[in-house]
């Protein structure tokens, strides 16, 4: 059945986005497309859990050109992403990101989705000390680095897709973001955007909105397609919270430098992150229109529909 489907080799099928266009794709078997999931670990439980839906597993690593050159090989297209969180390092993201547009070129796919995000000193330049500088050469590191990465995709002359994310709302469960407990007994919420909207989304929608990308074919290639699932504030976010908790939830916007501080790993990127989707949040929501993301997955969820799905698993103190 898979020989007449074209074949989207996934990079990251066992995290949050490629996850996602993983089970996209296996959800609609009518829709022509089959999945290639790679993994460096085909043995774990999750890569185990898509080989039973119907996923082909393939063992690659992102800093092994050759076995990235092998698992694209025959595909139609593939969805490459790289995580920061795991090294912190732009530089180590770029080398990822060079292996896989190499790779996609030597495999000769037609379409390739990179999932990237602004460089910010596009912006803010190393000279700006509105923000400090990062590591020397960054404004914020886990978005330049992807940003900058753009080029090696169009070096490599590869028909990409530059799909541009948002904030996950799953932050909340796993990334220490949910509401937290203070010292009056009250839950707050810290998100430093004063008064601006943030894009944010359900990480699922983003590989459902990937898929929709993939199967609009030729239309956004050489492109820059942004998604997210609403523009928020945080005081709005706040109140979806109050609501789906159960409990007053109050949000809480403390000043950048107050932030970078924090001293949790990647406070100081993170902080950087905020400042500039504050001070940039016009030009950052405009990158993300609600309406070409609906109009690619057409179930993409609201926050009040995500946190009715997972409010049990958000930790609060």
């Amino acid at each position: 059945m898979t020989e007449s489907k074209r074949i989207i080799a996934v990079v990251g099928a066992t995290g949050g986005q490629g996850g996602g266009l993983v089970k996209a794709i296996l959800d609609d078997p009518q829709g022509g497309y089959a999945a290639r999931a790679i993994t460096r670990n085909p043995d774990s439980d999750k890569a185990q859990a898509l080989a039973g839906r119907g996923a082909e597993v393939v063992a690659a690593d992102l800093d092994d050109e050759a076995s990235l050159r092998r698992a694209f090989e025959g595909a139609h297209g593939a969805f490459c992403v790289t995580n920061f969180w795991e090294h912190f390092s732009p530089e180590k993201e770029g080398a990822q990101a060079a292996n896989m547009a190499r790779a996609a070129r030597a495999a000769g796919l037609k379409h390739v989705l990179w999932s990237t995000l602004e460089d910010s000193r596009t912006f803010i330049p190393l000279s700006d000390d509105r923000m400090p500088t990062l590591q020397e050469t960054y404004k914020v590191p886990h978005f330049d680095g992807k940003g900058q990465a753009n080029a090696r995709f169009t070096e490599a002359d590869v028909p990409t897709t530059f799909f541009l994310t948002s904030y996950y709302w799953e932050n909340l469960i796993h990334f220490g973001m949910g509401p937290k407990r203070g010292e009056d007994g009250k839950l707050a919420f810290v998100l430093p955007m004063g008064d601006r909207k943030l894009p944010s989304i359900a990480v699922g929608d983003i590989g459902a909105c990937a898929y929709g990308v993939f199967k609009r074919g030729q239309d956004f290639i050489g492109q820059a397609v942004g998604v997210a699932g609403e523009h928020l504030t945080g005081a709005e976010m706040a109140a979806s919270l109050t609501r789906a908790l159960g409990e007053e939830v109050v949000h809480q916007s403390p000043p950048f430098d107050v932030y970078r501080g924090f001293g949790f790993p990647g406070a100081d990127d993170l902080g950087n992150m905020f400042q500039f989707n504050h001070d940039f949040a016009d030009e950052f929501c405009a990158a993300r229109s609600l309406e070409v993301s609906r109009a690619l997955h057409p179930g993409l969820l609201t926050f009040d529909a995500w946190l009715e799905r997972n409010k049990e698993q958000i930790p609060v103190g």
